[in-house]
């Protein structure tokens, strides 16, 4: 009650209050310094954070890339297989016509030969009993379709791809003429035969047939 000691008493309560307003001023002042202080170092860790993910990930993938490769083939085993078959498909068609032509070639050189060195020099000694139309038949207009299928063999083959070469074709545009051309030659093969087996019983005529035959060799 004594005025003094009231005066102490509100000195007191004036010094708490100043005290808590210079604390509260005081965190004012550095709660931002601290805040901004935090968030920069946040952003330091991400940013340190994502450049160690980045440089892992090319690590990673560096690291991963040749096994990738190494354990990825280029084709499948069955894909190789199925690529074999088709080579040696195609390496045997190859082969087949290569034969098929120099058959061809090899036939109408028989025919040539036949026509140039028998056939033509019987005609022109003119034989008596010997029907040189009748013993060979049609063989000289066999000799012109062969030559005209070997052209076209030939023409379907040359210079092109094994996969392009479609000789069928040659064998349908000279079908119609072949047909009738060997229906002539089979149709007097037997009456021809027949006519050989004749000649060769006459010792002359057989000498002349000897003769030509061996100038063939």
């Amino acid at each position: 009650d004594c005025p003094g000691k009231e005066g102490t008493g509100g000195m007191k309560r004036n010094l708490t209050l100043l005290r808590n307003k210079l604390y509260m001023g005081h965190r004012r002042k550095t709660e931002p310094v601290l805040e901004s202080t935090t968030t920069a170092g946040d952003h330091g860790n991400l940013r340190r954070s994502q450049s160690d993910r980045t440089e892992y990930s090319q690590k990673l993938q560096e690291k991963m890339a040749p096994q990738a490769v190494s354990f990825t083939p280029a084709t499948s085993p069955q894909e190789d297989e199925e690529e074999e078959v088709s080579r040696r498909m195609m390496a045997r068609r190859v082969k087949i016509i290569t034969e098929l032509v120099q058959t061809e070639k090899d036939y109408i050189s028989d025919l040539d030969l036949c026509i140039k060195e028998v056939i033509q020099p019987l005609r022109n000694k003119q034989i008596a009993r010997f029907d040189v139309d009748g013993l060979f038949s049609n063989i000289e207009l066999v000799h012109q379709l062969s030559a005209k299928l070997l052209s076209l063999l030939e023409e379907a083959t040359t210079d092109v791809e094994p996969p392009m070469q479609i000789i069928g074709e040659a064998f349908l545009q000279i079908k119609g003429p072949l047909e009738d051309t060997y229906k002539i030659y089979c149709y007097h093969h037997d009456d021809a035969h027949t006519m050989l087996e004749s000649y060769e019983k006459d010792e002359e005529l057989k000498q002349h047939l000897r003769d030509y035959v061996q100038s063939l060799k």
